[in-house]
């Protein structure tokens, strides 16, 4: 009996190893010019899996990535990096979720992330609508790119 005991708790601790040894962590450069032009991020938008992270990197400095009011999934932590600081942020909750740079939002410095299914997708095209011209045309782009 003590045997499958152990055996089970280190089944357990196996899958939960696994668990965490499968997630991602993809980085992301902050950058004043970049493939798509201008104050961007690159990739501007990443499909992700529930655990793994984005390492933001200030490549040029004075950016953040921050939160864009209603394009989280509900639950999700709010996210507010420093100006010219390295952020990881860790995707737990599934959904769409909008960043942004701060200083850079009126000309379109965005980011989109998918992770797992997209239940919120909906609400966060429609924030997309209500963003400043090159914001608005960025993440309706990438809005289409993670469907």
């Amino acid at each position: 009996m003590l045997k499958a005991v152990l055996a089970a708790g280190a089944l357990v601790g196996l899958v939960a190893a696994a668990g965490q040894a499968s997630a991602a962590e993809v980085q992301v450069k902050m950058l004043n010019k970049g493939a798509q032009g201008t104050m961007v991020f690159e990739p501007a938008h990443v499909k992700l899996k529930p655990g793994d992270t984005v390492r933001f990197i200030p490549t040029d400095p004075g950016h953040n990535a921050e939160s864009i009011k209603g394009m989280l999934p509900p639950g999700a932590q709010v996210v507010k990096g420093p100006l010219s600081k390295e952020l990881v942020v860790k995707f737990d909750k599934a959904g769409v979720y909008g960043l942004k740079c701060t200083p850079h939002w009126g000309m379109g410095m965005v980011f989109v992330a998918k992770v797992g299914q997209a239940a919120n997708l909906a609400d966060a095209e429609a924030v997309a609508a209500k963003a400043p011209p090159l914001a608005k045309k960025r993440l309706t782009a990438s809005l289409a790119a993670v469907k």
